[in-house]
């Protein structure tokens, strides 16, 4: 099991229509943060993508690599988040939760699956821009352990 210490340094998404969390919005995404894992220092990098399938409510997918050190670590994403519709304000509390499932890159480890939740408030910085900060929670298991960890999460939105 890998110990896991996470933190987003910057996560920019672009998103395409009127409205930032209505129906038919897409967003894409880049996320660059550290991880520890096996003992070793990761940079990691990824790409997400989320649709808003109806008003406030986002599926997305996301894929990240972490990259500088052995055994390589590759992770798929499935997150579904909802923000919170409120009227005559600039912010946002959404929930979410979400699918993982790690890929390890030497046959010594198993890969395997975690899932978890999320929780904060977006805050619209301007008519096309918004920020987000929340937690993130993880839940794991193995054969012979299990494991939660929690995380800062800090995303900064763009609207063009």
């Amino acid at each position: 099991m890998k110990n896991y210490i996470f933190i987003t340094l910057l996560l920019v998404n672009t998103t395409y229509a009127d409205s930032l969390f209505s129906k038919g919005e897409k967003s894409l995404g880049v996320t660059l943060g550290a991880d520890k894992s096996f003992g070793n220092n990761y940079t990691v990098v990824g790409a997400n993508v989320n649709y808003f399938v109806i008003d406030n409510l986002s599926i997305g997918a996301s894929y990240q690599a972490f990259v500088g050190d052995k055994p390589n670590i590759n992770e798929v994403t499935v997150p579904v988040t909802y923000h919170l519709p409120l009227e005559n304000t600039t912010y946002r509390p959404y929930i979410g939760a979400f699918y993982n499932q790690t890929f390890i890159g030497d046959s010594a480890y198993k890969d395997y699956n975690v899932m978890g939740g999320r929780a904060g408030v977006s805050l619209q910085t301007s008519i096309n821009s918004f920020m987000s900060l929340g937690w993130v929670q993880e839940f794991s298991s193995s054969d012979k352990q299990r494991d939660t960890k929690g995380y800062p999460e800090l995303t900064a939105g763009f609207k063009f």
